[in-house]
């Protein structure tokens, strides 16, 4: 009864629209944009302000569970950067890549974006506690 109740408290319109910002990632690559620039720096700095955004948007709507949010948060990407390589790899490059390429690599993609969300959610949390 008590996992409804959390799940029910979760801003799940809050958390597709910042699952949504992350997806400048792959668009950026796609684009080219990556390449151009240079892709460690454009990747880590794209992640770098994603995840700021994120803490900050979590923490000033005062998020009751920071932590949770942000983890569903990086979920939701990985969900969304996995339909949208799928979409757009065949249309691309002629043949699909990615994640649905190798099911294999979807566990991976969802684990991984949920520890950078859950990371970020530390952080949010981290700062909650401060403010307080």
């Amino acid at each position: 009864m008590k996992k409804q109740n959390v799940q029910a408290s979760l801003n799940w319109k809050l958390i597709f629209i910042l699952s949504s910002i992350a997806l400048i990632r792959p668009f950026l690559s796609m684009s080219g944009i990556s390449e151009a620039i240079g892709k460690p720096f454009v990747s880590i700095t794209a992640t770098i302000l994603i995840t700021l955004i994120w803490i900050i948007v979590v923490v000033l709507q005062n998020e009751a569970q920071p932590l949770l949010t942000l983890t569903f948060v990086g979920i939701g990407y990985g969900i969304l950067a996995i339909i949208i390589s799928g979409i757009f790899s065949p249309i691309l490059t002629g043949q699909l890549q990615g994640p649905l390429a190798n099911p294999f690599a979807i566990v991976s993609v969802l684990i991984t974006n949920a520890i950078w969300g859950a990371i970020a959610g530390a952080i949010a949390t981290a700062f909650r506690k401060i403010n307080k």
